[in-house]
């Protein structure tokens, strides 16, 4: 089974590229939607993010209000960490859960769109590394317009991430979602037609040690989280 990193900065349209993958069945893993799936009311990180950060952080429903953790975070680095360490472990659980199932359900090709793919180390397990790409002044206009903020608050946010010119550094390949999404669908195309194994390749790995399913169910088994 080969496993693809999908990464990118904010508003670089990972997610539209995401959809992309989805519509034509491949297996995702979503990192964004494991993130929000883990801080629901009484899961763990939940737990620790009011340990942390005090009910402050709460709608009055008890959920997490997203957009007040966002505004102090983004502006404190090292409670940026302490959120991370509140969550991460908890998602990369829920990541190696699911790619020990598409291994053992036969599955040629995994997807892993994650934000810090490349900040948290994961992007070491990846057969191959996409990045989406935009240049930073067209990733601070469509930020500014998808979430209707200030643009010190946009730039507060970019700055907050790994600079989507060092993220290439990592990358194997590279998409340019400078242009409309039917240029960025071709790119993709050419990608997906690059990375998807042959039978016999499937077929070897598959039936040779599943790796990073082994190391990923080990860290999870013996990770401490406190």
């Amino acid at each position: 089974m080969k496993l693809i990193g999908l990464t990118g900065g904010i508003a670089s349209g990972k997610t539209a590229v995401s959809r992309m993958i989805i519509r034509r069945k491949l297996p995702l893993i979503d990192g964004d939607l494991l993130a929000r799936e883990v801080v629901e009311p009484g899961k763990p990180a939940y737990n620790l993010i009011i340990k942390n950060f005090s009910r402050d952080v709460l709608n009055e429903d008890g959920t997490l209000d997203r957009a007040k953790l966002a505004d102090i975070i983004f502006s404190d680095e090292q409670k940026r960490k302490i959120l991370n360490r509140c969550t991460h472990p908890y998602i990369r659980r829920k990541i190696f859960k699911l790619l020990a199932w598409y291994w053992a359900t036969g599955e040629k090709l995994v997807v892993l769109d994650a934000p810090l793919l490349i900040e948290s180390g994961l992007y070491k397990w990846m057969s191959a590394v996409v990045v989406i790409y935009v240049s930073e002044q067209l990733q601070l206009h469509r930020l500014i317009k998808r979430d209707n903020i200030q643009e010190h608050a946009a730039l507060q946010r970019i700055s907050a991430q790994m600079p989507i010119r060092e993220k290439i550094k990592y990358a194997d390949h590279v998409i340019d979602n400078s242009s409309d999404l039917g240029e960025t669908e071709r790119q993709l195309n050419v990608v997906l037609a690059k990375v998807y194994p042959t039978w016999w390749n499937w077929l070897i790995t598959w039936l040779g040690p599943p790796t990073i399913v082994v190391l990923g169910l080990a860290a999870v088994a013996n990770s401490k989280i406190k």
